[in-house]
């Protein structure tokens, strides 16, 4: 009798039953070589990013770490930044308050108004008008940095001053929006509305896609229960979209905290001082004033420290909004 027929009780028709061969070359894929190509094209593609950035914080340690040791002041909590003097005495506390405090203003200016530009283009206009709204957000992006601080010192900065002035006057009792020595337009303030509009067309865009995916079913059971539009956003729209806009927010501070030019631009060099409407030097913008004064290795290591910590903290924020984006898609 023959392995590859049993005939079961109750019925006289043969069944064919499926041999160990045929199981065997079910299981087995054929690989091309088109897939091993791309997919060995695309593994080196991240491992030279990984390396990339490994040889960029090893490059910005190495030149950093014989000023770091000779340093007389406190690096980390020091407002003075002299890098002229021997040994040298510096430190990073001004430079880290300018360039957070700036990035921060930019990004609570910058977030909300790029979420009502996305939920305006997904959910309100749509066709030919939610096109050119988006066109022409998108055209920020294509503007020079040293357009924005021309702009930014020239036009926006001078006319911001009475409305400094009458911020000074009602709310000069808190230290952030304090009076100052500071009378020209290159203030934290300005370099603070500045960034938000650099940061715009990027939170904007990626907000807008989030958005756009939320599930149509969703909307159509929140339309079909009554629901108005605004209690559609708020229950279906926003939820959906909250890791994806808060990845885009991150990624936007991320940008405000390495722009060089339009703020070297519009700061005024001040002493230190936590008002918004003083003048001061983040981590870019004092390495790109000071690059004439790259004369020597060690001198540009005093620099390259406050390179180094713009790095980390950079770094730091794109990988938080990494880690927020995957948590989102999990959830969902």
């Amino acid at each position: 009798m023959s392995n590859d027929k049993h005939t079961p009780p109750g019925n006289g028709k043969p069944v064919l039953s499926t041999a160990p061969d045929v199981l065997a070359g079910r299981g087995r894929r054929t690989v091309h070589l088109g897939d091993l190509l791309f997919g060995g094209s695309a593994r080196a593609s991240s491992l030279i990013i990984v390396v990339v950035v490994l040889i960029i914080g090893a490059f910005l340690l190495g030149n950093a770490w014989q000023p770091l040791l000779d340093n007389t002041a406190n690096f980390f909590a020091s407002t003075t930044f002299d890098a002229s003097s021997r040994p040298p005495h510096f430190g990073v506390a001004a430079l880290l308050w300018t360039t957070v405090l700036s990035s921060l203003i930019a990004l609570l200016i910058a977030v909300p108004v790029a979420v009502g530009i996305a939920l305006l283009l997904t959910q309100y206009v749509g066709g030919r008008v939610s096109r050119w709204i988006g066109f022409v957000i998108d055209l920020l992006a294509a503007v020079p940095s040293v357009i924005f601080g021309l702009w930014g010192i020239k036009v926006l900065g001078p006319a911001l001053q009475p409305v400094a002035h009458w911020i000074q006057a009602h709310l000069g009792w808190f230290p952030l929006f304090g009076s100052t020595q500071v009378t020209s337009p290159g203030t934290v303030f300005t370099a603070s509305l500045v960034l938000a509009l650099m940061i715009l067309p990027i939170i904007t865009a990626v907000t807008r896609d989030v958005f756009s995916q939320t599930p149509r079913e969703q909307i159509e059971a929140a339309l079909a229960l009554g629901a108005t539009r605004w209690e559609v956003i708020r229950m279906a729209v926003l939820p959906y979209g909250r890791s994806g806009a808060t990845a885009a927010a991150m990624l936007g501070l991320g940008r405000a905290l390495g722009e060089t030019i339009a703020v070297m631009l519009i700061l005024s060099a001040s002493s230190f001082d936590v008002s918004v409407f003083s003048g001061g030097e983040t981590f870019a913008s004092v390495i790109a004033r000071n690059a004439a004064e790259f004369d020597t290795t060690y001198k540009a290591g005093i620099y390259i420290s406050a390179g180094l910590v713009l790095f980390v903290l950079t770094f730091a924020v794109n990988a938080l909004a990494r880690i927020v984006a995957e948590r989102g898609k999990a959830k969902s």
